[in-house]
């Protein structure tokens, strides 16, 4: 059973995850052409499916805590030090998503479908909604670090 749990865990952080880094990573140069061009319905389209695919993906990541939380309490880890960090820097990168990165595609999503530029801001706001992303792919990345190289591993790693 902890071979399934894991297996789960895994496969759904690559599918559910993956996608929100990568779309995420990809949204504030599709918005900053979006709004450069407003007569360019491609790119408004482009910065649209970003969204929608953060969006829905985020929900889908749901799975990979809920499967997490399993895989360790059949493991017996659930005090672990390690899986304890893990969870705190799931929950900043999922408050992170949340407040910070959908809120702000939104708000570029809706400039987008307005022709307008943000009063002019365009570039700030694009650069704001990069770094936070970016902090949010580096919480994955830690996460996903402390999953594979946790203390008292028994891979031998």
């Amino acid at each position: 059973m902890t071979k399934f749990l894991l297996a789960v865990h895994v496969l759904a952080a690559i599918v559910a995850i993956g996608p929100v880094t990568v779309a995420a990573s990809m949204f504030p140069p599709a918005a900053r052409r979006a709004l450069a061009a407003p007569e360019d319905a491609r790119a408004a389209e482009t910065v649209r499916l970003l969204h929608r695919i953060c969006r829905v993906y985020a929900v889908v990541g749901v799975v990979v805590p809920v499967f997490g939380f399993a895989t360790a309490r059949q493991m017996g880890v659930l005090g672990d030090g390690w899986l304890i960090t893990s969870i705190a820097l799931t929950v900043v990168a999922a408050v992170v998503l949340g407040v910070l990165v959908l809120p702000g595609q939104e708000r570029l999503a809706e400039a987008v479908d307005g022709g307008q530029d943000e009063a002019g801001g365009t570039r700030a706001v694009t650069v704001r909604l990069a770094m936070v992303t970016g902090v949010f792919n580096l919480l994955w990345a830690t996460v996903t670090v402390l999953m594979i190289v946790r203390p008292g591993s028994t891979t031998g790693a």
